[in-house]
């Protein structure tokens, strides 16, 4: 029996959004809208997003001993995520510098701050709340030695989700325990070094099972996502909305996905519910304050 249904290891930011007319280019300056600070960071927004569909969830996370840290775990607590894995002091917390153009795509700069404390030390410590969990998801927001203990002390039969954001070269250790890795067409292609990468994505997510996770998904935004597991390729269509705000919604597909995945959903089926909730969270401005209740997500 697993106390949690969804462990997050990973990062927690303050989002400092700022609206603009288009993105500026190299040296140029663009006049924004007015600032918005938000709890986000990939950690925190995928624990919020599961902890808000009726998943019982922890964050194991870093923030400082500051107003950022204190509005993060506000809105963790909230949202009924479990902290006790949040510590907060050691360095700042983690800022996101958050730009969003009109239709709603977004560029992002992130400071680590307190994120890149999370150590392997820390996952050690909180190995009683790894085992407690019968799905444990992280990302690339903290150093990647972090990522490989969480992998060294998963509890026999528990599930590891990968999203390798921001991406990076993953060991064979961490590869070898995704199911799924989950990744963007940005990820994907750094992930497999754009050697001999062609356009077609069901072709990226071969490439990508043969490096050795158990299962891929790749998310293609309005395009939808497709499912890759030794049976095959599947697709999954998107959900048609009018988009207001991108920024977190591939968290909360993340989260949603990795929670339907260990109550025993198919892939294809937990991958067609996670796009139900990224599509509902990118109707609203932020990333936690947009995501879904199951009921919201039903109603879509």
């Amino acid at each position: 029996m697993y106390d949690y249904d969804l462990l997050v290891v990973g990062s927690a930011n303050a989002d400092l959004v700022i609206n603009v007319e288009r993105r500026p280019a190299a040296g140029e300056t663009v006049l924004g809208g007015d600032l918005a600070v938000h709890p986000g960071g990939k950690g925190a927004n995928q624990a919020v997003a599961a902890a808000r569909l009726g998943a019982r969830t922890a964050l194991l996370a870093r923030v400082g001993d500051d107003g950022h840290g204190r509005l993060l775990l506000d809105s963790l607590r909230a949202a009924g995520v479990d902290t006790a894995g949040v510590p907060a002091g050691g360095a700042p917390t983690g800022v996101a510098l958050i730009t969003v153009d009109p239709s709603g795509d977004n560029s992002i700069v992130v400071s680590p701050g307190a994120n890149s404390r999370l150590s392997p030390a820390d996952v050690r410590a909180a190995r009683s709340l790894v085992l407690a969990s019968r799905v444990v998801s992280a990302q690339l927001e903290i150093p990647l030695e972090t990522v490989v203990e969480v992998v060294r002390n998963l509890a026999p039969g528990s599930r590891f989700v990968l999203n390798p954001s921001p991406p990076r070269p993953l060991p064979p250790e961490v590869l070898a325990a995704c199911d799924p890795l989950i990744v963007n067409e940005h990820e994907a292609r750094v992930t497999l070094g754009d050697t001999g990468v062609g356009d077609d994505p069901a072709d990226w997510a071969r490439l990508l099972l043969a490096r050795g996770p158990r299962s891929v998904v790749v998310t293609l935004g309005a395009e939808g996502a497709l499912v890759c597991d030794g049976s095959g390729v599947t697709r999954v269509p998107s959900v048609k909305v009018d988009a207001v705000d991108t920024t977190g919604a591939g968290d909360a597909f993340t989260a949603a996905l990795a929670w339907r995945l260990g109550a025993g959903a198919a892939p294809a089926e937990a991958a067609a519910y996670a796009a139900r909730v990224g599509a509902a969270a990118v109707t609203r401005r932020g990333a936690q304050e947009s995501y879904p209740t199951a009921a919201e997500v039903d109603a879509l």
